[in-house]
């Protein structure tokens, strides 16, 4: 008989409570929100007690369920602890990595680096994420992550592996029907299409704002292909990475005053998982590959 409680049932309860939505708990468990409200449903049935009250608003967590969040939240830290502690234990370059990044980085540049780690590897399955949040390694919501900006997490170690210049674009449509935006007077009569600021993220926006002050921005998007694709149209300039904006005929790079933008990429791994022989083998191939681009990623 299988036992009345058990850790996949009581970490989707905690994963509720904190969202109060089955939508929501359903993303953070990689699950869905038919299989979730069965689940719930089945396990309130077997313990006889009622977890959640349903509202139109989504699922409150009734009395009892508040009393045991501080005890599940401590279930939840052990049972990571322990996960981690195993794939630290790893005894060779076998098993499975989740790798976060931002989506252009990503896309552009990690995603042909671990293509070819995995060639090599065969016996090692990374899973790529390209997503704007930012994922608690000390949670193991991932077991790295690539990112521009600070990891916050006082047990992640980090790494510098690239440094990524940008630049200002336009096409040459827009040169032609508008002219070269005059940076010295704020852009007065020009169009902008800004990057959408997210909590933790480098500023890419703002150092553009503060660059055209008397620009319109047309467009506000939360992804450089966006950007890109505005350019391209002749709707607006952006602030684009140069490895990507200078690979393009149609579009220009902008004279601008003062010095350019660079931003550090870094790579983060929790403690205790570094010295794992599979992460700590992707790190030093991850850091090698991105430095053979450094010429493409900060020209100089």
């Amino acid at each position: 008989m299988d036992p009345v409680l058990n850790w996949d049932d009581l970490r989707i309860v905690l994963a509720i409570a904190h969202s109060q939505t089955l939508s929501a708990a359903a993303r953070a468990l990689g699950s869905t929100q038919p299989t979730l409200s069965r689940r719930l449903e089945a396990f309130e049935t077997r313990v006889g007690v009622r977890l959640f009250d349903r509202r139109p608003t989504g699922l409150a967590p009734t009395s009892l369920c508040l009393a045991l969040i501080e005890s599940l939240n401590g279930m939840e830290r052990a049972a990571i602890h322990v996960e981690r502690r195993i794939a630290a234990r790893d005894t060779g370059l076998q098993g499975s990595i989740l790798v976060t990044s931002v989506g252009w980085f990503g896309e552009n540049v990690l995603a042909p680096v671990l293509a070819k780690f995995c060639a090599e590897h065969p016996l090692v399955t990374v899973h790529l994420v390209n997503d704007g949040r930012q994922f608690n390694l000390s949670r193991g919501d991932a077991d790295l992550a690539v990112r521009f900006g600070k990891f916050s997490q006082h047990d992640v170690f980090e790494r510098k592996v690239a440094e990524v210049s940008y630049g200002v674009y336009a096409s040459k449509t827009y040169v032609a029907n508008f002219g070269v935006p005059n940076f010295l007077d704020g852009c007065h009569g020009h169009k902008v299409a800004s990057l959408e600021e997210l909590p933790g993220r480098a500023t890419l926006g703002g150092w553009l704002a503060s660059r055209a002050t008397k620009a319109h921005v047309v467009l506000r998007a939360n992804t450089i292909g966006a950007l890109l694709a505005a350019v391209e149209t002749g709707s607006a300039i952006a602030a684009v990475p140069r490895v990507l904006g200078d690979r393009r005929p149609d579009i220009v790079r902008l004279d601008l005053p003062g010095k350019p933008l660079v931003l550090p990429v870094k790579l983060g791994v929790h403690a205790n998982l570094r010295s794992a022989p599979r992460i700590r083998t992707l790190i030093d191939f991850i850091a090698e590959a991105v430095a053979a681009r450094r010429a493409e990623l900060n020209p100089i």
